[in-house]
């Protein structure tokens, strides 16, 4: 099946702003390749700040105190942006 059926199926299924053709086309390459999964591929980079250390010490102190902030959190972990604090406090 060529890239642009594949683009033309998606619309149909989930719209036209779905997945652009390019990222079809890039995808059709990638398993013609060998590719075998959809998964990122791990990569180098900046590790993450956060352990389970402190995962596990956020809920408690959540659990504790249901009234708590951003700026609560970011003063108990400083060394984890509040951006990042804010994005795991509205995730559901």
């Amino acid at each position: 099946m060529s890239a642009a059926d594949i683009h033309r199926q998606i619309c149909e299924v989930y719209g036209a702003t779905a997945m652009c053709e390019g990222k079809v086309r890039k995808w059709v390459r990638e398993f013609k390749a060998g590719r075998d999964n959809v998964h990122d591929d791990s990569r180098s980079g900046r590790p993450s700040v956060i352990t389970d250390d402190m995962v596990a010490s956020g809920e408690v102190n959540i659990l504790e105190n249901r009234r708590f902030s951003i700026s609560t959190l970011s003063n108990d972990f400083p060394e984890v942006p509040r951006s990042v604090l804010y994005k795991i406090d509205n995730d559901p």
